[in-house]
């Protein structure tokens, strides 16, 4: 039993003023393995003005000094490589190798930003006047739970690379990872103040980092129901934002494509992270005529994932992270079934064997529309729904029928083809015939799945301010 009892404010490990106390579940066992006492406003108002302080220092830092200090983050994560999987595993419930290459991601974070830092023009000459790029400020970090280690360091990466400094509210559900991670930043020796965390609940916390006029920016990954609320609340003080939020991402399957690959690939895609993951394709989109063929590829497949304990070899979806999501996705199946779904694999309940976790079965529904709540809603667990087309022109409609436009995915023999789909997909990131990332890319969502971009250039561009200053070089007469 962990009792993490401490928040990081100005370079120390201090008791928050917070009394409020809550659990910690290994969702795999569903047995209490911690408790964190929560941070209070008074508790955020402290770590905003220990960062507002170091700001006036740290906006002056050099680009060498940042990268030693980049360069010193990556290290001292990969050298508790192990002990940050091991944690994640316990209080996540995510399979270990899973896990393992988050955290390499997290780590590797650190390095990806000291590149793009060391190309980034943080001043350039316009015409007569001179440009410079300059740090906003206190940014507010709020993360969530569904990758702790990734989400902080993906925001947290271009912020020191800038010259911000930052407060950080993770998920108080993940207050045993945030724990570690945190050792981790002050063994990095990086100045007091330039990092702050502190546990709390999003209407407390998060609340006052949003009102709150010290904090320049907000950079949030959730839902969007919390991204609005971020928004309206922000707006009072004209906080910059990046907004990472929802998806309901389609998978779009190209009669030409091969699909005894492409459909496993369709199941593996949306089932990634246990299916609690924004990006996963959770929406297979496919030729009306060659359903029956697609169901029976789906159905093997689902029958070939491992369920089950994510320390075990080969286990690819592990439990809910918790009983509130846990009952959400078992709401989602119920109303499936309920509108009018065809259920082929999965249903409610837990897997056999496994009543001792948050374990759902992997679901799959075919003959699914896009008035059906399941085929709108993000759910946030291993369920697939099966959409059929007749034309390209309706896969295309039916891939843009959505309030969200976070990631995409196209599968076709014929490259020129799917390029041509890809082009009219409303989405940040698109990827065809596979699995692919570019840290240095840009991620962000259109429409309701966010605001700004995150990752290479266009992340750390987020946390700058343009100054123009004209008659720089010019002398008084």
């Amino acid at each position: 039993m962990k009792n993490i009892d401490e928040i990081y404010i100005n370079g120390k490990f201090v008791k928050p003023n917070g009394i409020e106390v809550q659990e910690l579940i290994n969702p795999a066992t569903k047995e209490v393995i911690g408790r964190v006492t929560l941070g209070d406003e008074n508790d955020t108002k402290a770590a905003i003005a220990a960062a507002k302080e170091a700001f006036k220092t740290f906006k002056n830092t050099t680009i060498e000094e940042r990268s030693q200090m980049l360069q010193r983050l990556h290290d001292v994560m990969m050298d508790k490589f192990d002990l940050l999987n091991q944690v994640a595993v316990d209080e996540y419930g995510a399979p270990a190798a899973a896990t393992a290459g988050r955290t390499q991601y997290a780590a590797k974070n650190f390095i990806h930003n000291l590149d793009v830092m060391k190309e980034f023009q943080f001043e350039k000459q316009i015409g007569k006047a001179k440009v410079v790029l300059e740090p906003l400020g206190v940014i507010g970090l709020i993360t969530p739970w569904n990758a702790n280690y990734t989400h902080i360091s993906t925001k947290l990466a271009p912020a020191i690379a800038a010259g911000c400094t930052v407060v950080i509210k993770p998920s108080e559900i993940s207050a045993l990872q945030t724990q570690i991670i945190a050792e981790c930043f002050h063994e990095a020796g990086i100045p007091a103040g330039v990092i702050n965390i502190v546990n709390g609940r999003g209407d407390v916390v998060g609340a006052e980092m949003t009102r709150n006029p010290d904090v320049a920016m907000i950079s949030f990954t959730g839902s969007t129901q919390v991204g609005r609320i971020i928004a309206r609340d922000g707006a009072a003080t004209m906080k910059r934002m990046v907004l990472e939020l929802g998806g309901k991402s389609p998978n779009v399957i190209l009669d030409d494509a091969d699909f005894n690959k492409a459909i496993p690939l369709s199941v593996m895609t949306a089932f990634s992270n246990s299916g609690q993951a924004c990006h996963v394709g959770s929406r297979l989109i496919v030729p009306e005529h060659r359903l029956e063929e697609v169901k029976q590829l789906v159905i093997k497949t689902v029958e070939g994932i491992k369920v089950g304990n994510p320390r075990e070899e080969g286990t690819y979806i592990g439990p809910m992270v918790n009983q509130k999501q846990y009952e959400t996705v078992q709401r989602y199946i119920r109303l499936g079934t309920q509108e009018g779904a065809e259920l082929i694999v999965g249903g409610e309940g837990h897997p056999k064997g496994l009543d001792n976790g948050y374990y759902v079965k992997p679901t799959v529904f075919a003959n699914v529309t896009m008035d059906m709540t399941i085929a709108k809603e993000e759910i946030f667990g291993p369920v697939l729904s099966i959409l059929t087309y007749k034309t390209e022109e309706e896969a295309i409609e039916i891939a843009n029928d959505t309030i969200y436009g976070l990631s995409a995915y196209v599968s076709s023999s014929n490259l020129e083809s799917a390029n041509r789909v890809a082009s009219q997909i409303v989405s940040g990131r698109v990827l065809i015939n596979g699995l692919y990332d570019e840290p240095k890319a840009p991620f962000g969502g259109f429409k309701q799945s966010g605001i700004g971009r995150e990752f290479g250039t266009f992340g750390l561009a987020a946390y700058v301010e343009t100054k123009t200053i004209l008659g720089h070089d010019i002398l008084p007469q």
